[in-house]
């Protein structure tokens, strides 16, 4: 190979390599912005109580705001749910098969509530635990878990603990 070739070669291999610096730098810039998504657990509210399979569901709304310049989107959100200082379970609200531009987009300053179907299970939780949320006895809940947000260069997960 002579020289000009090799020095072609050179300089396209720089500039790739220069290029993916730049593009892992702008990603990087997203990272910063999406760690200060915050959460906060709304609310949960009874849906359904269903005799036969001693389940009930609720409805477990959080809260995400974005307090950053950047406007990104809630892929997941995992959590254990507790009542009362108990563990009722774990939930997941999802929306990872929906292409971002299909899910909810979370702007500077966008405060928006996302809602999950959580199902309690009498046999996991015990009867008198049932029995309190199904009457709306327990009324201080909380939840702690993983957040999951994205923009189209970067994806973080933040722990979250609301509600404690």
């Amino acid at each position: 190979m002579e020289l000009q070739s090799k020095t072609t070669v050179y300089v396209a291999i720089g500039s790739m390599l220069a290029l993916m610096g730049g593009i892992i730098y702008y990603a990087s810039l997203d990272n910063e912005s999406l760690e200060q998504a915050e959460i906060e657990l709304g609310s949960v509210t009874l849906r359904d109580v269903n005799t036969v399979t001693n389940q009930a569901e609720f409805e477990v709304e959080f809260v995400v705001s974005n307090p950053s310049e950047k406007t990104f989107t809630v892929a997941s959100i995992g959590y254990q749910l507790y009542g009362d200082g108990t563990l009722l379970g774990s939930g997941q609200y999802s929306v990872i098969d929906i292409a971002l531009p299909g899910r909810a987009v979370f702007y500077s300053g966008a405060v928006v509530p996302l809602k999950n179907t959580f199902v309690l299970d009498k046999g996991s939780v015990g009867e008198d635990t049932y029995d309190a949320m199904i009457d709306g006895r327990i009324t201080n809940f909380a939840a702690e878990g993983i957040l999951t947000t994205q923009t189209s260069w970067s994806t973080i997960d933040k722990e979250f603990r609301t509600g404690f």
